[in-house]
């Protein structure tokens, strides 16, 4: 289960409907071992594309390079959707290579009826992707 602030929450729906129609990405880093994101990094698309999303190669050695000087690490990785349902692609399967990670996807495209966006997390370890509830708290 993923559990994460209303204020991250907010700030990772924020960028995807800032960004779109191209999809946005970032990471919400927390202490190493801990499963707990505080730290919001909204990351460039690279790709600028409503339909894929890269990091930047120079923003990601960067952020690595920050997360091991503050004994950080990804808890989740989070990107949009603008067109389709909130749930991993293949492209978005075949990259997931942090086990650890929650990966966090919010559509901006009302593709169920249930309002503007979706926010869901999955876990995604060796191509199986797994979702999981998301608990959205005042504080922790």
């Amino acid at each position: 289960m993923l559990t994460i602030t209303q204020d991250l929450y907010d700030r990772i729906v924020a960028h995807a409907r800032a960004d779109h129609p191209d999809e946005a990405c970032g990471v919400v880093a927390g202490p190493a071992g801990s499963d707990r994101p505080e730290r919001f990094v909204p990351m460039l698309n690279a790709a600028r594309s409503p339909t894929f999303y890269e990091f930047d190669s120079a923003d990601l050695l960067k952020l690595y390079r920050e997360l091991d000087d503050r004994d950080e690490e990804p808890v989740v990785i989070y990107h949009s959707h603008t067109a389709t349902e909130a749930y991993p692609s293949r492209t978005d399967i075949s990259y997931a290579g942090e086990p650890g990670a929650h990966y966090v996807l919010v559509s901006t495209a009302d593709t169920d009826g249930a309002g503007p966006f979706q926010f869901r997390s999955f876990r995604i370890v060796d191509g199986r992707v797994t979702e999981e509830d998301v608990t959205v708290v005042p504080a922790y």
